[in-house]
């Protein structure tokens, strides 16, 4: 494995906290619950995709590149961090956003416009596929611009969460967990913690839980989270090659689709909130920490077992749910 010949930037603030939900574990009458908190990595909020973006941005300053393109959701917590870094690093940026502009700038898209990146709505596109055209646009006006990913899930990225696993046996040095648990969503952190799972030789159970339905994808997402394990084990020159039975993406509470927020996704952030005091998002990390509560009151998960939850960030866009997270009268029973 050579993952010291890739530069990477200085964006986030690591190692992030490995905490113990203590109280949240009581309340579900066990597990064991951790919590690895990407939700603190620094940049504009915080989230995963700083750790991505360390690597991908590198090789972008590497090529000379001048201006920075990625897209996302309207409330995308990717295009945030990613308008976040490239203002750090004097790099243009350029976020195609799916939908029409709203009345209101809220959540990720109101600090999206703080950090003056350029904003262009996309309608139902909105994983890029509407970059080719702003590409050549960017460069016939002379700029060098460089291709972020959607969600930053390329080796580049996934390589990111090799090394998070390192700091997570750092910070977890002669213990195991049973279970990870995080969400699962444009692949690249769920292709790097299978890298890094398998690097540092840990047993436990990786399951990402799926977060959007397929809609028009070439090829099934299991497969496509596998072909970039592959692809970045061959960048890195590890020699294994990984398959489909190695990965565990767990479909079942994707509710009413990407971004609509239902009982579950209501009941974990209300939960984690009061209990733990800590803030999930709609879109992400509600819905794996629903699937997360409902393997533990299904038996899925015993009581006698140690889990971590994943925290990958996105609180900023609680904000832009406002009327779908009205707990005045809350329906979750507490």
């Amino acid at each position: 494995m050579h993952l010291k010949q890739f530069e990477k930037i200085s964006l986030g603030f690591f190692p992030t906290p490995l905490v113990e939900l203590s109280r949240l574990s009581h309340f579900l009458g066990g597990p064991k619950i951790f919590m690895k908190r990407d939700d603190l990595t620094g940049l504009a909020l915080g989230g995963n995709k700083t750790r991505k973006l360390e690597y991908i941005l590198a090789d972008a300053l590497k090529q000379g590149c001048d201006t920075i393109i990625t897209a996302g959701a309207a409330q995308s917590n990717h295009c945030r961090q990613t308008a976040a870094a490239a203002a750090k690093l004097n790099l243009q940026c350029h976020l195609l956003l799916g939908g029409d502009p709203p009345l209101k700038a809220q959540g990720n898209l109101l600090l999206d416009q703080l950090f003056a990146c350029h904003i262009h709505w996309t309608g139902t596109n909105r994983k890029g596929e509407d970059i080719p055209r702003l590409f050549a646009q960017l460069e016939a006006a002379g700029k060098n611009p460089y291709i972020v990913p959607y969600g930053g899930s390329n080796e580049l990225g996934a390589m990111s969460f090799i090394d998070a696993v390192a700091e997570l046996e750092q910070q977890n040095k002669g213990s195991e967990f049973s279970h990870v648990i995080f969400a699962s969503s444009s692949g690249g952190t769920h292709a790097g913690l299978v890298l890094g799972k398998h690097i540092y030789n840990k047993t436990f159970e990786l399951a990402g839980i799926n977060i959007d339905k397929e809609t028009n994808a070439a090829l099934p997402f299991e497969q496509q989270i596998i072909q970039l394990v592959n692809s970045t084990a061959k960048l890195i020159k590890l020699d294994y090659t990984f398959s489909k039975d190695q990965l565990i993406l767990n479909s079942d509470y994707i509710g009413k689709g990407y971004g609509i927020v239902g009982s579950q996704e209501k009941e974990a952030i209300a939960l984690t909130a009061m209990y733990e005091g800590i803030l999930l998002d709609p879109v992400y990390t509600a819905r794996a920490m629903s699937g997360l509560i409902h393997l533990i009151r299904s038996g899925k998960i015993a009581k006698s077992d140690k889990v971590l939850f994943w925290h990958t960030g996105g609180a900023p866009s609680l904000f832009a749910y406002a009327d779908d997270l009205d707990f005045s009268q809350s329906e979750t029973a507490i």
